[in-house]
């Protein structure tokens, strides 16, 4: 199950609206098929590892990381396939939440006679389409925070100096967060105060660079941004609705596409932005900044992930903190994050926490 799990993570942030799967056709002790979800979600993980295996699926074990699927789309059931494949148990890490799905995978199967098993990695496999089952609960992605920081969580010195906090080794690794997300997304503040393109720009996978989002409530983003000059990866602005006509229709023009919410004291709403995102079909978002749109996030109890690149520096008390004012007056009443892994990158270091309880 775990190489079907390594599997399927090949797809993260590639395969959305769909979510990322593995699969591992397993007979008499060798692997004679293996398959994950095809860039655009189709086709399937299960597809993939049958047609590799050919004849000798019959009477293999299949190993999916989630419940093979029941319907008709533009492909298929996947539970139908393996079935007429004629395989003879399925050991399955989690069921489907998609209600089109949702045990009737596994119902398919064992009414064709092949054993079930349903749990193993289970953990691991919510973990890894975390985005996918949050879109189909909540209608929103996955959020994932990602912070570069000094030790005493400055992303700037006091004049507004950022480049570079953390190293070179540390920036790839910031990459190929980009290349496994559906969308990476920043507030007006850094997209104009950097210009970034937020593309990813790694050897050999710049096709995996994801959806640009730019949050720009009255349309400030000019015209000659890079990141409307960047061709090939779509960039959507969320705004505020109304928003000005004349300027919407300038960045059309230029390669972008306009997405209205509703605004609330002044303020975007990001639950509203969130489900945006979600309704095209984004399951996985990387946050980029600033300290205003992370805090932003943080208050609303919206920010499932944090990514913390930190280094070996300290900028001192009058730098720029990675997140604005959260007002919290106790310490019963901050945000609680889960450390779940450390990675050491040159002379910085990349700390993962996920959402508390």
């Amino acid at each position: 199950m775990r190489a079907a799990l390594a599997l399927a993570a090949r797809g993260l942030g590639r395969t959305a609206p769909n979510p990322a799967v593995g699969c591992v056709l397993v007979r008499e002790g060798a692997v004679v098929g293996r398959g994950w979800t095809q860039p655009g979600g189709r086709p399937h993980a299960e597809t993939e590892a049958l047609l590799r295996a050919g004849d000798a699926a019959r009477g293999a074990t299949a190993y999916v990381s989630l419940e093979p699927c029941a319907h008709t789309g533009k492909t298929p059931p996947c539970a139908e396939a393996l079935a007429t494949a004629g395989i003879v148990r399925a050991v399955v890490a989690i069921e489907d939440p998609d209600p089109r799905v949702c045990g009737r995978g596994v119902a398919r199967l064992r009414d064709a006679g092949i054993r079930v098993d349903v749990g193993a990695c289970a953990a691991e496999a919510s973990a890894l389409n975390a985005g996918f089952f949050l879109r189909v609960a909540q209608g929103r992605p996955l959020v994932s925070l990602k912070l570069a920081t000094s030790l005493d969580g400055r992303i700037a010195t006091r004049s507004g100096d950022s480049r570079w906090i953390t190293g070179e080794a540390a920036r790839r690794r910031g990459h190929l967060l980009r290349a496994t997300h559906d969308a990476v997304m920043v507030g007006t503040g850094t997209a104009l105060a950097d210009d970034p393109e937020l593309t990813c720009r790694l050897p050999g996978l710049a096709d995996r660079s994801p959806v640009r989002v730019v949050l720009d409530r009255t349309l400030r983003l000019p015209e000659a941004a890079k990141i409307l000059a960047a061709k090939g990866v779509s960039t959507w602005i969320v705004a505020a609705a109304p928003g000005d006509a004349a300027r919407k229709t300038a960045l059309e023009r230029g390669g972008a596409q306009v997405i209205d919410v509703p605004a609330v004291d002044g303020r975007l709403s990001l639950k509203d932005a969130l489900r945006a995102l979600g309704d095209r079909g984004i399951t996985r978002l990387l946050v980029e900044g600033g300290s205003a749109l992370a805090a932003s996030l943080l208050e609303q109890d919206l920010v499932d992930r944090i990514y913390w690149f930190r280094s070996a520096a300290i900028v001192g008390g009058d730098g720029l903190a990675a997140a604005g004012s959260l007002e919290v007056e106790r310490l019963a009443d901050v945000k609680r994050f889960e450390r779940v892994d450390v990675e050491t990158l040159g002379a910085d270091v990349l700390e993962t926490y996920r959402r508390s309880g």
